[in-house]
């Protein structure tokens, strides 16, 4: 397998698959450049070594070729980390594309248009009926899967090199992701962002020093089900917050009003307080919230115990006594993995108890511990604090993140690693 730090890109065109899938405002305006960021050492690398850059990438979900989702509007956000100017090309496909990425000179960088305006990136039909039967849909896939080879032959017929640099699409077989490594069989790598990822999850899941303390929050047990039990054979300390608090609260007798809750998960909830004991995890749930009597940042509030709320009220966060009570165990770990918000994070009445969890984190890792924070809403909190050069890896990934801790083999990195 080649190395991005051995391989002599002198004279080559790298074609890269970076994850610029960034959010902008209104004005089209890039409002989180931390995917950008991450990407700018790979691009150095290959710039340095005497090489031209091809950047493919995807932005939102559209349908087709629209300006809403346009990588057009990031050129200037990526300008200014890389210093240094991007050609760009109005398509991914086409003469162009092709042209301007025949023309490339070393230190050249040119910016392929978005890849998701082509159902073959994804390989997915559109357009079909909701009525469409077994057999067209089967037929349409068909058709897809023959223009999508077509599709990845062109992408890497710009190039003498490609390089995965997308962690958080790794976990898809998409054409830029994946398939397009069949053509590079001797000239494929990972880029540091791949490179990173794997070996922070690898050091946090695989050779964790302990204790070992994983923080999970979001809204839905179910969606967390295969972590938490993975999990479970890892760590000694497991804190669940957010919106799962209600529905395990709920399966242990609890009252939770109007809170978030998944009645169908609370046998599965039992099941895995019981598999914790078994294991000798130490399980913690926060045993207060901010409770609210609407979901909206103008809601009045109040503190209840997390396991008796009223009827007409909701959680919202972790009240910050009982982030406090976290403290001890977070500051006594050596091995720290923080994946979603322990509260309703996007309204700033409702984070603090993130907050809290973020600053408590950074202090662990200033004494010692290595901290590994994923998750869009985890990342969202330690770069809105300051604190991103205070933890010890921000993971960009969050699909694929959580598939790799899971033990899924990521079409990306096998596609790398041994091939599709």
């Amino acid at each position: 397998m080649q190395s991005i730090d051995t391989y002599d890109f002198s004279g080559k065109r790298a074609i890269i698959r970076v994850d610029f899938n960034v959010p902008l405002n209104e004005k089209f305006e890039v409002t989180d450049d931390t995917r950008i960021r991450a990407a700018i050492p790979t691009l150095k690398k290959v710039l340095a070594g005497g090489g031209a850059i091809i950047l493919m990438s995807h932005l939102g979900r559209p349908k087709g070729p629209t300006d809403k989702y346009s990588l057009k509007h990031i050129i200037a956000a990526v300008e200014q980390r890389l210093g240094a100017k991007l050609l760009f090309a109005s398509d991914c496909l086409g003469a162009e594309a092709a042209e301007k990425s025949k023309n490339l000179k070393p230190g050249e960088v040119l910016l392929l248009e978005n890849l998701r305006f082509y159902a073959e990136e994804e390989g997915k039909p559109r357009g079909l009926a909701e009525d469409a039967s077994d057999e067209e849909k089967k037929s349409a896939k068909a058709a897809l899967k023959a223009k999508q080879k077509e599709f990845t032959k062109a992408l890497a017929s710009y190039a003498d090199c490609y390089i995965n640099d997308a962690f958080g699409t790794a976990h898809r077989a998409h054409a830029s992701t994946a398939l397009i490594a069949e053509y590079f069989p001797n000239d494929k790598m990972f880029g540091y962002v791949m490179e990173g990822e794997i070996k922070a999850v690898d050091k946090v899941m695989q050779n964790p020093a302990r204790p070992f303390t994983a923080v999970l929050g979001g809204s839905k047990v179910s969606s967390k089900i295969t972590i938490i039990e993975q999990l479970l054979k890892k760590v000694d300390n497991l804190i669940i917050g957010g919106g799962m608090t209600f529905t395990f609260a709920k399966a242990q007798g609890g009252k939770v009003g109007n809170s978030i809750c998944e009645d169908d998960q609370l046998d599965l909830a039992l099941r895995l307080i019981g598999e914790a004991k078994e294991k000798g995890v130490k399980l913690y749930f926060p045993d207060e919230e901010v409770i609210a009597d609407k979901f909206a940042e103008d809601a009045n509030t109040k503190i209840a115990p997390a396991n008796d709320i009223p009827d007409g009220w909701q959680g919202l966060d972790a009240s910050e006594a009982a982030v406090a009570k976290w403290k001890d165990v977070l500051l006594s770990s050596k091995t720290i993995l923080w994946n979603g918000p322990v509260g309703v994070f996007e309204m700033e009445k409702f984070a603090k108890g993130t907050d809290a969890i973020a600053k408590i984190i950074t202090d662990a890792t200033q004494a010692g511990a290595y901290s590994l924070v994923g998750g869009g809403d985890s990342v969202a909190a330690v770069n809105k604090l300051g604190y991103a050069d205070k933890v010890s890896y921000v993971s960009t990934g969050g699909g694929a993140l959580l598939e790799y801790m899971e033990g899924v083999e990521l079409p990306g990195v096998k596609a790398i690693r041994g091939g599709c």
